[in-house]
């Protein structure tokens, strides 16, 4: 028999396609086995349009052989098989597609979709094997034809027996290297793995002889090894069964068999969509945050499956980085793909779902929040950080996505309150939202800068986190409410009189503050008289965008920016330490210098930063007391 030569554009695209388009070797399984399931596809429609054709699914399966000695391995199908035009025109062609054709030419509509209608993916075969025989017998025909090809070299195509209706798909496996293992392709467990892996939904069953260890009969404590064949893969997904048939116990033991955590997840979105895109979905919200989650080894995504067979395992384009903490998957029988199943064209049906499941989780958080909130504060516990980043992220645009899953710390029973908790406890007069930062709790609560906010009775978001002073930053108001830092230069609650009264103290002690700034110098870049302070004698302030817990995360940074907050001394002309100060700069320079640098100190401490010299704090310390 003659060797048929592949057309000169085949063998260019053969080539790259073994040694481009496939990221995986094993995908060529996944390949094999779609094709499989789109064969006897089409007999079942054969014959739900004939009368005479009887169709009886317990019949029809695909069956993987390996033979390890002989290096082969055998995928077969009970489906439609091919003629010999059909064998020509589907294998001799690359990128010629029988799927394609069959769905085209009968019409086909919802429910009966054929998975593989590109064409390429029967050529997957030749990244792992040196030949690739097809043996196949079309229904209704006596005859049966085999194909045969060592790849860009060309192909025969000859009569040969088959007893029944099928294909028959044999490779003969290449020999190891020093790169590669294809023995892994002959090991029962291994293959077991990857139709589990990737084609577990397939709808009919894949058969494999698998060797077991069973006891004897009636001998006790004895065993021995047996092989039987077994259906490897499940058939029905979890996501295509209705609601009303799982229970929480079905949702929880999926997400341990897909491994997506160790954890029990706060709750699972069943998604089932129809409309301009049709898509299934199960999505789980964790508990607990995953080790490797704010490192660059985590990898975000969902995994993608179209009409049931693994597209990716991780998509990214379906969550926003700030969702990137849900774990499941999506299944749709409307997503283009492109030349293989594994590469996905970033169309507008991705992205109107990935739009849509995005919503779905805001609301479904929400939710939470509203219903369960000991829940909703666990979840928040651990992937708070995340939504707080997606506000400050791309310069604000998610902000009003994800405003109201916010939560902070309050002074109100020092619990945890959401934006709108806080707005909905205002006053009438009170027109900002005040917060303060730190390190901790305790630390906020022990701020001088908090005493006038507090004294006046107005709640104040307590922010702990690092990131939380940029979110609120790009936030800048909630429900036409701006925040107002504790510490920054205008709170806009100040009494008038009082501050006249401050005002006047300024001008009267001018000099005093001025001789301040000059020992100080460009430590700081004002000494005022404070309009905040009650029982404290000093405190550091801030003027610009750039504020004191600001710039302890800017400091920190790998590649520090080097952005510095402009920091005000307070002064309370109330407290007696003032009066010392008023002596010393009538009667004692060097002593208004000792204090200045004290209480300069002071205020670092106060804020959590640095002395730059411990020794000259301790030293002045000592000659305060000597």
């Amino acid at each position: 028999m003659a060797k048929k030569q592949f057309k000169a554009e085949s063998k260019r695209l053969l080539e790259l396609m073994i040694n481009s388009i496939y990221t995986h070797k094993e995908i060529f399984l996944r390949e094999l086995i779609s094709n499989a399931s789109d064969a006897i596809d089409k007999l079942y429609y054969k014959a739900l349009t004939d009368e005479n054709i009887e169709f009886n699914k317990e019949d029809y399966y695909i069956k993987i052989i390996p033979e390890r000695e002989q290096r082969i391995l055998r995928v077969i199908d009970t489906g439609i098989g091919m003629t010999k035009e059909e064998i020509e025109d589907n294998l001799g062609i690359i990128a010629r597609s029988g799927s394609f054709n069959f769905k085209k030419d009968h019409e086909l509509k919802d429910g009966y979709d054929i998975i593989g209608q590109f064409g390429v993916g029967f050529y997957s075969a030749f990244m792992v094997a040196d030949t690739v025989t097809v043996i196949s017998r079309a229904f209704g025909s006596d005859q049966a034809y085999k194909w045969e090809s060592q790849g860009v070299d060309g192909y025969i195509i000859e009569p040969c027996g088959k007893e029944t209706t099928g294909t028959e798909i044999i490779l003969k496996l290449r020999e190891n290297s020093e790169e590669e293992n294809y023995d892994e392709f002959l090991d029962e467990f291994r293959l077991k793995n990857l139709i589990k892996k990737y084609s577990d939904f397939i709808r009919y069953p894949i058969k494999m002889d698998l060797t077991v260890t069973k006891p004897k009969d009636g001998k006790e404590n004895e065993y021995e090894q047996v092989v039987e064949e077994q259906i490897i893969n499940s058939m029905v997904p979890i996501w295509r069964k209705n609601k009303n048939e799982l229970t929480a116990e079905d949702y929880h033991n999926f997400y341990m068999e897909k491994h997506y955590g160790y954890d029990q997840p706060v709750k699972h979105i069943h998604i089932k969509a129809d409309g301009m895109v049709s898509y299934t979905a199960i999505l789980y919200i964790p508990e607990k945050i995953p080790f490797d989650y704010y490192t660059k080894e985590y990898e975000k995504g969902l995994e993608l499956y179209s009409k049931g067979v693994l597209i990716m395992n991780k998509c990214p384009d379906l969550l926003p980085d700030y969702f990137s903490f849900v774990k499941g998957l999506v299944d749709s029988e409307d997503l283009s793909l492109n030349i293989s199943r594994e590469i996905l064209q970033h169309d507008r049906q991705l992205r109107l779902i990935a739009k849509n499941i995005k919503n779905k989780i805001k609301t479904e958080l929400l939710a939470l929040l509203k219903n369960d909130r000991e829940k909703y504060e666990r979840f928040y516990q651990s992937f708070g950080r995340q939504l707080k980043f997606g506000v400050y992220n791309d310069f604000g645009a998610n902000k009003e996505m994800l405003q109201d899953l916010l939560l902070f710390y309050s002074s109100k029973d020092k619990k945890l309150v959401t934006l709108a908790e806080y707005v909905s406890r205002m006053p009438t007069e009170q027109k900002y939202i005040y917060y303060a930062a730190g390190d901790s709790l305790e630390r906020i609560e022990k701020l001088p800068q908090t005493e006038l906010v507090a004294e006046k009775g107005y709640e104040i978001l307590y922010l702990t986190d690092d990131i939380d002073e940029f979110a609120l930053k790009v936030l800048h108001t909630y429900q036409e409410k701006e925040f107002k830092s504790v510490s920054g230069n205008d709170l806009g609650i100040e009494d008038q009189d009082k501050q006249e009264e401050k005002d006047q103290d300024e001008k009267v002690h001018q000099e005093l503050l001025e001789k301040m700034k000059e020992i100080l110098q460009d430590k700081v870049k004002e000494v005022r008289i404070s309009k905040r302070l009650k029982s404290h004698p000093v405190c550091l302030t801030t003027e610009g965008e750039i504020s004191i817990e600001m710039e302890k995360v800017l400091s920190a940074m790998p590649n520090n920016p080097n952005l510095k907050a402009e920091k005000i001394l307070e002064l309370n002309a109330d407290h007696e330490v003032f009066r010392a100060l008023l002596s010393a700069k009538e009667n004692d320079e060097e002593k208004l210098a000792l204090f200045t640098n004290l209480l300069y100190n002071q205020a670092l401490l106060i804020e959590g930063l640095p002395i730059k010299d411990p020794v000259e704090f301790t030293n002045d310390i000592c000659k305060l007391m000597a």
